[in-house]
């Protein structure tokens, strides 16, 4: 099977966005506090915008099932207070819930927190239960910057976060370390404050001794680790000037990477420097990058093809990386794929 543990809802109906508007508008005082009873969106309009887009392309490039959470960008943690997040993120997971239910053996669902600036991480557990226990989570997607490119929140390592890590470990699944849209104008969103989150994160990591705590955690950094690839040499000598286990036994057993890199040297380095048991394949269709590589005549994000082209894996590699890596990551995933046959 082709496993793509990394999709969003970028193409939902506009009716969400619309809401999402008002919403906006009430934190900015302009607006009555919208009633999500007003949302409706029907199961035609989830066909509509599934068919047309990511499920088309899933059948064109060859994937079989994609893990499917709301919009990165949209998840704006920024935005309003807690209970706005609260709101939002229940409306958000709900959709994502509804296309794993018309698609279940397409797509399986991801779920955003309801994270906000200044606010404890553990406000976040309660919607984290209910979209495991009611919606079939198999993941959720971590904000480590609720403030949106201001970088206000302690560091991954922190004890604050230990309410959503022992969650994450009970209940069997990974957490994506996925920041948000970027508030600050140094940093473009997808292009800087994505990546440059990715690298931070590792680094994180890296300085604490978090999986001392949680041997069972698993964190799934995307977008291919940011830089972390290219400079791993720098990251290795860190380890060591801190005075940490090396990278593989300090982090390798709890940190995984996407292959989100959008060029066939980008994969040929990540699938030479990180190994192989620790690469996941994911493409974030229809997302950051949209348009036809003028070189290769291919969508950009098509990255089935460069893992599929790399001579750094064999058949039984690109089987870990195409499906046996998710499998292990994400067990419910894999107990959600077996029950249906898959």
């Amino acid at each position: 099977m082709i496993i793509d543990i990394h999709g969003h809802y970028t193409t939902a109906p506009t009716q969400l966005g619309a809401w999402r508007e008002l919403q906006i508008a009430f934190t900015e005082g302009r607006t009555d506090a919208p009633d999500p009873a007003t949302l409706r969106i029907s199961d035609d309009d989830i066909r509509e915008t599934i068919e047309a887009n990511q499920l088309k392309l899933m059948n064109e490039r060859g994937s079989d099932v994609t893990v499917f959470s709301p919009r990165a960008s949209f998840m704006a943690h920024h935005i309003g207070d807690l209970a706005v997040s609260e709101t939002w993120a229940r409306i958000c997971n709900d959709l994502c819930a509804r296309v794993s239910e018309l698609y279940p053996e397409r797509f399986l669902m991801g779920a955003m927190l309801p994270q906000s600036p200044g606010t404890d991480p553990a406000t976040s557990v309660a919607e984290l239960t209910r979209a495991v226990e009611e919606l079939g989570a198999v993941t959720v997607n971590l904000n480590p910057d609720p403030s949106g490119g201001n970088w206000a929140s302690p560091p991954l390592t922190d004890r604050s976060w230990y309410p959503i890590y022992e969650k994450l470990v009970e209940y069997e699944i990974p957490a994506m370390v996925h920041v948000s849209t970027s508030c600050n104008p140094a940093f473009h969103t997808t292009g800087a404050h994505y990546l440059n989150a990715d690298t931070t994160a590792f680094m994180q990591l890296l300085q604490g001794d978090l999986f001392r705590d949680f041997p069972e955690l698993k964190l799934v950094i995307p977008h291919g680790g940011g830089a972390v690839p290219y400079h791993w040499g720098r990251f290795r000598g860190l380890a060591m000037a801190l005075g940490k286990p090396v990278i593989e036994e300090h982090l390798l057993n709890n940190v995984f990477f996407d292959t989100c890199v959008y060029h066939q040297p980008g994969i040929d380095l990540l699938t030479k420097v990180v190994p192989t048991e620790n690469i996941l394949f994911a493409s974030e269709m229809i997302g950051a990058v949209r348009d036809v590589d003028p070189r290769s005549g291919h969508y950009f994000d098509d990255t089935k093809r460069y893992i599929d082209a790399t001579t750094n894996l064999n058949d039984s590699q690109r089987a870990q990386v195409f499906e046996n890596n998710a499998r292990r990551v994400y067990p419910r995933l894999d107990r959600a794929l077996t029950a249906r046959g898959l």
